[in-house]
């Protein structure tokens, strides 16, 4: 227990140690004038298609003859951000008259590959000061962008930086393209063209702690709290409509319970209703595939603790707007530190219910949710590196994530797995099992495990869905998520939603005296993951303008492995739910 206790402070001082380091990556610059303030330059891409970004410097821009590069962490390059020095100079306070960046020629490749990128509404991404900044490359005056006869398209050259200070430090930075000057592209012929740059610096009284509010602003304006609190007032009400429902099922329970110490023959009628009664021999009896069973419990409850622990960071406001990579980092970390308590919880629950392989269930646990995610993130790093984009990770970045999970990962599954498997605690089940199986009766069709999981998914995921599309359209655009408050709210409503609604299911499902509620309290409480992944359906082609094999296969790849990990997860919450309550209620009755 000592060395349990002491694996545990070792990793909560290690996830601290991140935690400041996250926190500390904030810009908290001060400048003199005329000092040189780091302007990097991102990625390009579609605008539509978050996931397929390119280096800034795969377009034909003016590019230095040595590529200066940012040396990142590993949640910048998970993010996606390949981020090199930008080829302006806009020193503190220092206004800067239009200025010629670079004159060159287009050649006809180099004119297709501009006007392919405007066309598709590309734009590029910049940091100034760790400040984001945006700008589309030019414009096209026909809406069918996809039918290029008589579209005219033209190319930005001049971009005028707007910078707000107050007193040494700086507070938003803007950028304008002039209309004005632009290059025609709609023919493939060569283009000669002169890329020019302006700065205007302009004080302000807005103190730097709120130079970041104007990026949360769209999650905090009225209509959009109206909506969020709908939802979480429409979830409040599922909840105390569930709660009603599963009172008055304990009310009959306990009625029953009274009802068997009264003689009279309507309380033996009454009795006879309660079929779950009768299979106190087989209801405790342990599930068929018990270390696949165990696994799933254990990796449930890791992703569990990992959902609280990344909601306990963004309370504190670690991942403020345009932290970059700093929920990826967090993601990585938390989820190596926290293996051993999937290895706990799996061996544990395994040995309790008489198992024996303690080898095999510790291989099940670390592969049931990283062994898909692995074969999921080979074959989109693949697509990845076959369209050259941001997305497809570099060979270091894979190195290091597989040391991670060797040197972090591993052990610590192996260290809990030991300490699970060495606990040695009993079941303690209320009844004695039978040593041959009752009959299951013959079930009508809406009592069958698929018509019960869309019953139990449905609920949980009525609670959630008008919060869903604002995560999406955080995750998948460039809308920017910051009530954490409210997410976390709207998180716990789910959590006991899928508790009530599974007990309830269980408690319908031993009436009819159908004694298999293990797998199907398991199955019925991760259900919402399916009907997430139903909702990434709607989303895709109803609610957003993705388009492409790629950013297709990366949405609905990992979208998979997201919905997979909700699914082991809410698996676990159902399942502890339903042992609660049939523990209870069987310890109401004497088991003969």
């Amino acid at each position: 227990m000592g060395k349990s206790t002491a694996c545990l402070i070792g990793a909560i001082v290690i996830l601290w140690c991140c935690i400041t380091h996250v926190m500390s990556d904030a810009s908290d610059h001060r400048y003199s004038k005329g000092d040189s303030v780091p302007f990097y330059a991102n990625k390009v891409g579609p605008f539509h298609n978050p996931s397929e970004t390119y280096r800034y410097f795969d377009l034909p821009f003016c590019s230095p003859a040595n590529v200066e590069e940012k040396k990142e962490d590993l949640g910048e390059v998970l993010n996606g951000d390949r981020l090199v020095v930008a080829p302006y100079k806009l020193d503190f306070q220092i206004d800067k008259e239009p200025e010629s960046i670079c004159k060159k020629r287009l050649s006809i490749k180099e004119v297709a590959q501009f006007r392919h990128a405007v066309l598709k509404d590309y734009f590029y991404q910049m940091y100034y000061d760790d400040l984001p900044i945006w700008g589309f490359l030019g414009k096209f005056d026909s809406e069918d962008k996809d039918e290029p006869t008589g579209v005219t398209v033209h190319l930005f050259t001049h971009v005028h930086f707007e910078i707000l200070y107050n007193k040494d430090r700086i507070i938003d930075v803007f950028i304008r393209n002039d209309p004005r000057a632009v290059v025609d592209l709609t023919e493939n012929r060569e283009v000669d063209v002169n890329f020019i740059y302006s700065a205007k610096w302009i004080e302000t009284d807005t103190p730097f702690e709120k130079r970041l509010e104007k990026y949360s602003q769209t999650s905090s304006l009225s209509h959009n709290l109206e909506i969020h609190w709908f939802s979480v007032i429409n979830s409040c009400v599922t909840v105390l409509l569930l709660t009603g429902f599963l009172a008055i099922i304990l009310m009959r329970v306990l009625k029953n319970d009274f009802v068997k110490f009264t003689p009279d023959e309507e309380a033996v009628d009454d009795q006879e209703e309660s079929g779950w009664k009768y299979i106190h021999g087989d209801v405790f009896r342990y599930p068929r595939f018990k270390s696949l069973f165990a696994a799933a419990l254990g990796t449930g409850t890791q992703l569990f603790t990992l959902a609280i622990f990344i909601f306990m960071l963004a309370l504190v406001g670690v991942f403020y707007p345009y932290n970059r990579g700093s929920l990826f980092t967090a993601l990585v970390v938390i989820y190596a530190l926290t293996s051993g308590i999937a290895g706990y919880y799996a061996a544990s629950f395994y040995y309790m219910i008489e198992g024996k392989n303690w080898v095999k269930i510790l291989v099940l646990t670390g592969s049931l949710f990283s062994g898909p995610l692995f074969f999921t993130f080979c074959f989109l790093n693949t697509v990845a590196l076959a369209y050259n984009t941001t997305a497809a990770l570099p060979f270091g970045t894979i190195v290091v994530i597989f040391l991670i999970w060797t040197l972090v990962t591993s052990p610590l599954l192996v260290l809990g797995g030991i300490a699970g498997k060495n606990s040695q605690s009993g079941f303690q089940a209320p009844c004695r099992t039978n040593k041959y199986p009752r009959e299951i009766p013959q079930l009508p069709w809406y009592r069958t495990t698929l018509s019960q999981m869309a019953m139990a998914g449905f609920l949980p995921f009525s609670a959630i869905y008008i919060e869903l599309y604002y995560i999406f359209a955080s995750v998948w655009g460039h809308q920017i998520y910051t009530i954490y408050s409210i997410l976390f709210i709207v998180f716990l409503i789910l959590l006991i939603v899928t508790a009530f609604v599974t007990v309830a299911l269980t408690y319908f499902q031993l009436a009819t005296e159908d004694h298999e509620w293990w797998w199907r309290s398991f199955l019925c409480g991760g259900s919402t993951g399916l009907f997430i992944y139903g909702y990434c359906l709607y989303y895709y082609y109803e609610r957003s303008d993705m388009s492409g094999f790629m950013q297709t296969s990366f949405f609905f790849g990992y979208m998979a492995c997201i919905c997979y990990g909700f699914f082991l997860m809410l698996g676990t919450v159902g399942f502890r739910a339903a042992l609660i309550f049939v523990r209870h209620i069987y310890h109401s009755i004497k088991c003969e």
